[in-house]
């Protein structure tokens, strides 16, 4: 009997043997490919193959349709053929129809083309029968079609491995197959063959998610550490409010849902449907930037994970002149940093933050301010906008309590003309797009409604903003400072704010102190005071007794309740120095201790720096900072730049001369 005689009597042995369709053909996908190309086909085994091949005109139609499938693939089709060329293999790439679009193989005669290994080539079942590429895409498994496992007779001498590639929203893309003509005749011998043709599919497939996904954070899923951030079982991807956006073939096939449902039926839901872990601990890894932190995920059901976060890769668009770069924190050249040094005076807590707040104001990273109402929130965030490289920029201030709610939408995001009633007929530029390259401050952000941080929210994940009445998103390119007197990990507990956005606008945390509890309040109040004097050509000449009480005062409103006082304190000076008298009744009444806050060194007798002293042996440098000092009234951080230096040094030349700063106030 000849081979394809046999071959005849094997497939109709199946096909024609109702009792063997339960004991073989359900359980071995090779007979369910035999089974559907007799019965749903129609096609006969005895019959003769005739190959289709796609014209040119309709192949470069597909190509076009699957061109960065195409370019993504291409790479690892050219890595594993490196492998397997010398076993006499070549590599076929097709789409979900089965044509083929890409070829990789040494043709040696015309044996690869009569055998329809070429690009153009229709592998479908219903045309081609039983075969590695039709069989692998009807079944969407990885399999080997080995020799007398194919359809029709005249493709005994093929033996092909394929494994079905899955785009990145789970819909079948296409197969990459291993065919030869030389293979050994042991089926056994495919084994390895398939694992590679599996873990090169699965190269292609992350390749090309990670590509779609590029705007999204990634979650990488693996058993190891050391191995999930370069080899993951599981991907998924997720927007910034923790909403699981895509899946990969791997985390279709590990994990389910609370309910058991597969993951592939969670895409809209919450990453907390598949995970016990909070949304924190995702943030938390996001936060810790690509591949340097891991941490262990519980899903609902299965086994626990390690989990690395990969962030938005960076992405450059075009917006008229302007380049868009999203979600970098590449480092920019810094600006004036002088109004952020003169925010303290040797204050450790406001000391330490303004170090904290000039390393990171070069970076384009969101921040949240939290203080008590009156600290200064606002006045910070101006001065690192101008310690920044966009301070030639907008620096746009909402407050987020102030707008009536029924504005809030269309004074932040704008509208386009006619889109509601009584709107201006030109339309109207929303506060944020103003801050488009600039720095956007958010003042009380605990008190948005929850309706706009959902609006807010997808602007900062998507950097694009959407104006009311508008159909397409105008990209932006925005740092967010935000500021609140509120615990927001309390109003997060409450339900009253969004945990997603506070991951999104806390790159960094800044904590402003209390004014009672800063040790440069001196300080402070003559910096303010002068300030206050300037603009009303008042004398800013303050008593002894009046300093006192200021000092002593417990500060409940802090910085801007002490601005109050002294505007009103010079109003009732009229024109004469300020005295006990002349502060509100609150702070001339008040009775608690005044604490130690000028820290003077022991200074030998060569130097007298009380008020009108000088001793004429003193060098020069002596007199020029003597002068200083007392031309800016012992302000230390105006000393430093009438000066030309740092304040470090100014304090070094007063220890190093004994010069004491004076205790009356003038």
């Amino acid at each position: 009997m000849t081979p394809s005689r046999e071959h005849l009597d094997v497939v109709m042995n199946v096909v024609g043997n109702e009792a063997a369709l339960t004991a073989l053909a359900l359980d071995n996908p090779i007979h369910r490919s035999w089974l559907r190309c007799y019965n749903d086909y129609g096609l006969d085994p005895a019959g003769r193959q005739h190959m289709r091949v796609e014209s040119s005109g309709a192949l470069r139609d597909r190509h076009a349709k699957h061109l960065a499938y195409l370019h993504t693939a291409r790479a690892a089709m050219e890595e594993l053929y490196a492998r397997v060329a010398d076993l006499g293999y070549v590599l076929l790439l097709a789409d979900a129809d089965g044509i083929t679009l890409d070829y990789l193989g040494h043709r040696a005669g015309d044996s690869p083309i009569r055998a329809g290994l070429v690009v153009g080539a229709n592998w479908h079942e219903a045309h081609a029968g039983t075969n590695g590429i039709g069989t692998c895409l009807a079944e969407c498994r990885t399999l080997t079609c080995h020799y007398d496992d194919h359809f029709y007779a005249g493709n005994l001498d093929l033996s092909c491995t394929a494994t079905p590639l899955f785009d990145p929203e789970g819909e079948l893309m296409g197969a990459l197959d291993l065919s030869s003509l030389t293979t050994p005749d042991s089926r056994a011998s495919q084994h390895l063959i398939g694992h590679m043709a599996s873990m090169y599919g699965r190269m292609i497939e992350d390749a090309n998610f990670l590509r779609h996904f590029g705007h999204r954070w990634v979650l990488r899923l693996g058993r190891a550490a050391s191995l999930v951030e370069v080899n993951a079982e599981a991907l998924l991807a997720f927007d910034a409010d923790g909403v699981i956006v895509g899946a990969d073939s791997g985390a279709r096939r590990l994990l389910q849902t609370v309910d058991g449902q597969s993951v592939g039926a969670l895409l809209g839901q919450p990453l907390s449907a598949v995970f016990r872990n909070p949304l924190g601990d995702v943030m938390r890894l996001a936060r810790a930037g690509n591949g340097d932190s891991s941490a262990l995920l519980h899903p609902w059901l299965g086994e626990p994970r390690q989990a690395m976060v990969r962030g938005p890769q960076r992405r450059t668009r075009m917006s008229g002149a302007t380049s868009v770069q999203a979600d970098h924190l590449q480092a920019a050249p810094q600006g004036d940093v002088s109004a952020l040094e003169a925010l303290s005076d040797r204050d450790p807590k406001m000391d330490a933050l303004i170090s904290q707040a000039r390393r990171l104001a070069g970076r384009s990273i969101n921040m949240i301010i939290q203080g008590e109402t009156g600290t200064g929130k606002e006045v910070l965030a101006q001065a690192i906008h101008q310690a920044s490289s966009r301070a030639d920029r907008a620096f746009v201030a909402i407050n987020c309590a102030a707008i009536p709610e029924s504005l809030i939408e269309s004074e932040l995001f704008g509208y386009l003309p006619g889109t509601f009633t009584g709107a201006r007929s030109r339309g109207m530029v929303g506060l944020i797009q103003r801050a488009d390259g600039g720095t956007l401050f958010l003042d009380e952000i605990g008190d948005m409604p929850l309706a706009l941080q959902t609006r807010l929210l997808r602007v900062l994940a998507e950097r694009e903003l959407l104006p009311l009445g508008a159909d397409k998103p105008i990209p932006l390119a925005l740092t967010v400072l935000a500021a609140s007197h509120r615990n927001l990990r309390e109003r997060i507990s409450a339900g009253q704010f969004r945990e997603d956005l506070y991951y999104r606008l806390s790159g960094a945390t800044l904590s402003l102190p209390p004014l009672r509890e800063r040790q440069d309040r001196a300080y402070l109040v003559r910096r303010i005071l002068g300030e206050e004097a300037t603009a009303i050509d008042a004398n800013g000449h303050l008593t002894v007794q009046a300093m006192e009480l200021l000092l002593r005062y417990p500060w409940p409103g802090n910085i801007r309740e002490l601005r109050n006082v002294l505007r009103y304190a010079l109003s009732m000076a009229e024109g004469h120095g300020i005295g006990a008298r002349d502060l509100p009744l609150e702070v001339q009444l008040v009775d608690a201790p005044a604490p130690v806050l000028l820290a003077t060194v022991p200074a030998p007798p060569a130097i007298d720096v009380a008020p009108g002293g000088e001793d004429a042996d003193a060098s020069p440098e002596v007199h020029q900072l003597l002068g200083a000092l007392r031309r800016h009234h012992w302000v230390i951080a105006d000393v430093a730049r009438e000066l030309s230096t740092c304040r470090a040094t100014v304090y070094r030349r007063m220890k190093r001369h004994g010069i004491v700063a004076p205790t009356q106030f003038c």
